[in-house]
């Protein structure tokens, strides 16, 4: 908030929006993400990668194609590019949890060798299914957004 906005606020002089679209059916809306937002799945498998193998994790996103790299062998697509437009910070909120479930190499060599034992493998599953929260989240929340913006206050 900037400093007028929060003296308005102290002061009680403040209006919130008024409509159907806010207050407690907004925060409802927010809730559904509960249910993942249907992307699709695909996977193709490297036929020549070892037995036993894991592919390499890419984790990364392309807004234009409406699509995610999850690794070699998988992408999930079907993601609205209004879910790009959700930013924590300075990137959107599906980049932010890709950038955080990467593997990351500890530089302490006895941090490394005691505690590095995140591997992507292990939690593939869990994140394919969060990054689908996280766009239900992000695309309800745009459109939340988006509909504040031409209310009236007052």
């Amino acid at each position: 908030m900037h400093g007028k906005q929060i003296e308005r606020l102290v002061s009680g002089s403040y209006t919130p929006p008024k409509g159907p679209n806010f207050g407690p059916e907004a925060g409802k809306r927010l809730w559904v993400w509960v249910a993942p937002w249907p992307v699709q799945r695909i996977d193709t498998p490297d036929p020549k990668r070892a037995e036993g193998t894991n592919p390499k994790p890419i984790l990364k996103s392309h807004p234009d194609k409406g699509m995610v790299m999850i690794d070699a062998d998988t992408q999930i697509t079907g993601i609205p590019c209004e879910a790009w437009d959700y930013r924590l910070g300075n990137r959107s909120a599906i980049d932010w949890v890709l950038d955080q479930h990467k593997e990351k190499t500890p530089r302490d060599p006895t941090i490394r060798e005691k505690f590095n034992t995140y591997r992507f493998a292990d939690y593939k599953e869990s994140i394919i299914t969060l990054l689908a929260k996280v766009v239900r989240v992000s695309v309800e929340t745009v459109a939340i957004t988006k509909a504040m913006a031409g209310v009236e206050r007052g």
